[in-house]
C-alpha cells in the first residue's frame, strides 16, 4: 500500500484529466524588445524570460477537429503490439483508427481494418481536448504497416511504421536528454539533426523533462514538443521516461504529482508496478529490453524506490533479450554541481550490476557525462553498465569537480543526441552535437568472458561554458533566456 499522501497525489492527477486547474495552466507574459544600443551585459539582464514562441495575445495551439500530436508507443512486445495516441477537440467523440499492411498502392483504405479505442478529456487554456488512444495487437513481426486516425469528418495523413522482428536483428536507436526549455526554438534542431544522422532509427528514447511545466501555458509547451518531433512521433517508436518537470506540487503539499498531460499523451506499455504503471514499464524491441524507471517518485519516497527495485529485479531476472537498456531521469552518478541521488545507488545500482545491465541512459543534469565504473563492492567492470547523462535542449549547467575526477568524458554548453547501434556482439554508442559533430563514442563488446568498453576517443575538444554572463554560478544558460535574446552587435 502507498502512503495516503501518494494516493491523494494521484487523485489530484486524475481530477486534472477532467479539469486541469488554472493554477497549473496560467498564461505567460509577452516578449520585451531590447534596444539595439544596449551593451551585451545590459542586454543579458534585460532579456525577458520565455519558454515558448507563443505570444500571450496571439494563441497558436488551440484544439481543433483535426487530429494532431499523433504518437506511436511500443507495447511490452513491440513486434506484436503498440499504442497510438492523438488529440482533437471535444467535438470528436469516437476514437477511430484504420490500420493496413502498407503497400505501394494508394488504396490503403481498401485493405484497412477499423479499430475503436477510448479517449480522456483534458482542459487547458487552449480549449477542451479529447485525447484518444487505440491499442494495436496481434501485429505481425517485421512488417510495414500504415495507419491513420480520425478527426471530425476528416482523417490524419497515413503514417507508416515497421514492427520489430521477433528476435534480435541489428538496428539503431536514438537517445535524447532533457529538452525542457525553448523546445521549438532550440531543441527542434537537435531532433532534426538526429534523424538526418540516423534516418532509419527504430526507437526514439527520452530521459525525461520533455517540457518545463512551471510558469506559462503547459499545453503550449507540449504543442511545441510535438511541433519539434513532428511526424516522427507517429512513425518511430517513442520511449519516454518521466522527469521531475513532468510533475508539479501544490503550495500546501510538498509531494509532487504527475501532471495530466503526461498520461494524456503517453499510454506506455502499462506493465510496471500498479501504483506507477503510467511511468514505469518495459518494452522489448528486436532483442533489446528497454526499462523505464521513475526516479522522481523514487527520490521523494523510499518506499517507491523499493517498489521499483522489486519490480526491476523480476524484469531483469526474466529477460530473454540480447541487450538491456535502463533509462530514467536522475543520474546514478551526478555530473553537475551540487547534485547527488544516493537512493538510486542504494536500491537500483546493485541490480544493474547483478544482472549485468548494458547501458543506463539519464538526463536532469543539463551537462554531458559518460562513465563506466563498478558500483558495488562485489561488482567488476565487466558487470557494471556504461552510464550516460546528456542534454538535448538549451538549459545548461556546469560540471562538478567530482565528475571531472571520475567521468570518462564531459561536456558543457552543448546540445547533443546519441545513436545506439545494436549488433549481435557489440553496441556502438555515439554522441553528436546539434551541429552534427561527433563528441563522444565507444563500443561495448559482449563476449562469453564478459563485457569490454572500447573508447573511440573522438578528436573534438572537450567543451566548456562559453557564456560570459552566466545567470547563476552553477549555470551556463537558463534556457528561458534565449528565445528573445538580441543578436550580437555588429
Amino acid at each position: 500500500m502507498l502512503p495516503s499522501q501518494f494516493l491523494l497525489s494521484r487523485v489530484a492527477w486524475a481530477s486534472g484529466l477532467v479539469l486541469a486547474g488554472s493554477a497549473l495552466l496560467g498564461c505567460s507574459a509577452g516578449p520585451t524588445l531590447v534596444a539595439a544600443e544596449a551593451s551585451p551585459a545590459q542586454a543579458a539582464q534585460a532579456v525577458t524570460a520565455a519558454n515558448t514562441l507563443v505570444l500571450s495575445d496571439q494563441p497558436r495551439y488551440q484544439v481543433s477537429p483535426y487530429p494532431e500530436r499523433i504518437t506511436l508507443l511500443p507495447g511490452a512486445a513491440a513486434s506484436s503490439s503498440a499504442q497510438v495516441t492523438w488529440r482533437t477537440n471535444s467535438s470528436v467523440t469516437e476514437s477511430l483508427l484504420q490500420l493496413a499492411v502498407a503497400t505501394p498502392s494508394p488504396g490503403l483504405h481498401m485493405q484497412a481494418k477499423q479499430l475503436i479505442g477510448r479517449s480522456i478529456k483534458l482542459n487547458s487554456p487552449n480549449g477542451e481536448a479529447h485525447h484518444h488512444r487505440v491499442q494495436l495487437s496481434q501485429l505481425q513481426p517485421d512488417t510495414l504497416y500504415a495507419y491513420r486516425v480520425k478527426g471530425l469528418n476528416t482523417w490524419s495523413s497515413w503514417h507508416q511504421f515497421k514492427t520489430p522482428a521477433a528476435d534480435f536483428k541489428p538496428y539503431t536507436a536514438l537517445y535524447f536528454g532533457d529538452a525542457q526549455n525553448a523546445v521549438l526554438s532550440h531543441y527542434a534542431r537537435t531532433v532534426r539533426e538526429a534523424l538526418l544522422t540516423a534516418p532509419r532509427a527504430k526507437v526514439m528514447l527520452y530521459a525525461g523533462d520533455l517540457v518545463n511545466s512551471r510558469d506559462g501555458v503547459h499545453d503550449d509547451e507540449w504543442a511545441e514538443w510535438f511541433a519539434a518531433t513532428s511526424w516522427m512521433a507517429g512513425s518511430i517508436y517513442q520511449l519516454p521516461a518521466a522527469g521531475n518537470h513532468e510533475f508539479s506540487s501544490d503550495d500546501d503539499q510538498p509531494i509532487r504529482y504527475l501532471l495530466p498531460h503526461w498520461v494524456a499523451h503517453y499510454e506506455v506499455a502499462g506493465n510496471g508496478p500498479e501504483a506507477l504503471s503510467d511511468t514505469v514499464y518495459y518494452s522489448d524491441v528486436q532483442g533489446v529490453r528497454y526499462i523505464a524507471l521513475d526516479s522522481t517518485e523514487a527520490l521523494q519516497s523510499e518506499q517507491l524506490a523499493q517498489v521499483q527495485a522489486q519490480w526491476l529485479e523480476q524484469v531483469l531476472a526474466n529477460n530473454p533479450n540480447r541487450w538491456t537498456v535502463v533509462f530514467h531521469h536522475h543520474p546514478m552518478h551526478s555530473v553537475s554541481m551540487g547534485r547527488d541521488n544516493p537512493p538510486l545507488r542504494k536500491y537500483w545500482q546493485p541490480l544493474y550490476d547483478k544482472y549485468q545491465v548494458d547501458l543506463v541512459l539519464q538526463g536532469h543534469d543539463h551537462t554531458y557525462g559518460r562513465d563506466h565504473q563498478a558500483a558495488s563492492a562485489t561488482a567488476t567492470d565487466s558487470q557494471g553498465p556504461v552510464y550516460a547523462v546528456s542534454v538535448a535542449g538549451p538549459k545548461m549547467y556546469l560540471v562538478s569537480e567530482q565528475a571531472q575526477a571520475t567521468m570518462d568524458r564531459l561536456g558543457e554548453d552543448t546540445q547533443l543526441f546519441q545513436t545506439l547501434e545494436f549488433h549481435q556482439d557489440r553496441v556502438k554508442y555515439q554522441a553528436f552535437t546539434a551541429t552534427g559533430e561527433l563528441y563522444d563514442a565507444f563500443v561495448l563488446h559482449k563476449t562469453a568472458a564478459g563485457k569490454q568498453v572500447e573508447d573511440l576517443q573522438p578528436t573534438t575538444a572537450e567543451r566548456r561554458c562559453s557564456n560570459p554572463n552566466k545567470p547563476k554560478p552553477h549555470r551556463c544558460w537558463n534556457g528561458t533566456d534565449l528565445i528573445h535574446a538580441p543578436a550580437a552587435a555588429q
